[in-house]
């Protein structure tokens, strides 16, 4: 199973997801994202190389007014000299797209440590991976909703524990 992820930029935190969808692994990623989101209108879409058909996202833009930014993708038996002089300029904007895209996989990344989502080996069945992936995925997010009471809850015991000495301290 593949985790497709459709998010809301949230300066210095996760992004917002607006959408997660499970697709098999053998799906495409652009094949994906041609079929489930294509006539989003006025946004900028930030993808990985993979997202890289021009063609497809002119039409996009010329449509609904849409852009999908990805880093600059290596076009094989391109000249030596053009690939130098072009380097710094591809650089910059490849490193640049990245940078923003850098939230969306630190989603990814946090989803996988705080849900374990990939460890599957009590799954038995195809059917079984399903309702273990969304419910995974859904205990990440009620952990995170909570979080914050959590810690409070935390602090307060903490200080609890320091106001009433232990019996041990009061005999000596």
């Amino acid at each position: 199973m593949k985790l497709h992820a459709l998010g809301f930029c949230n300066m210095g935190k996760l992004p917002h997801p607006e959408q997660i969808i499970f697709t098999p692994a053998c799906i495409n990623d652009l094949s994906f994202y041609k079929e489930a989101w294509p006539e989003i209108k006025g946004r900028t879409f930030f993808g990985d190389k993979m997202y890289n058909d021009t063609a497809f996202f002119q039409n996009m833009n010329s449509k609904f007014n849409s852009k999908m930014l990805t880093p600059v993708k290596a076009v094989k038996g391109m000249l030596r000299f053009v690939k130098k002089f072009d380097r710094a300029w591809n650089d910059l904007y490849s490193r640049s797209v990245s940078r923003i895209r850098q939230p969306i996989e630190t989603l990814f990344s946090w989803l996988i440590e705080k849900s374990e989502i990939q460890r599957t080996s009590k799954v038995r069945a195809t059917k079984g991976l399903t309702p273990h992936a969304y419910g995974r995925l859904a205990a990440a997010f009620i952990a995170l909703i909570f979080q914050p009471l959590i810690r409070i809850t935390n602090k307060n015991l903490l200080h609890f524990q320091k106001l009433n000495p232990k019996p041990s301290s009061l005999s000596k």
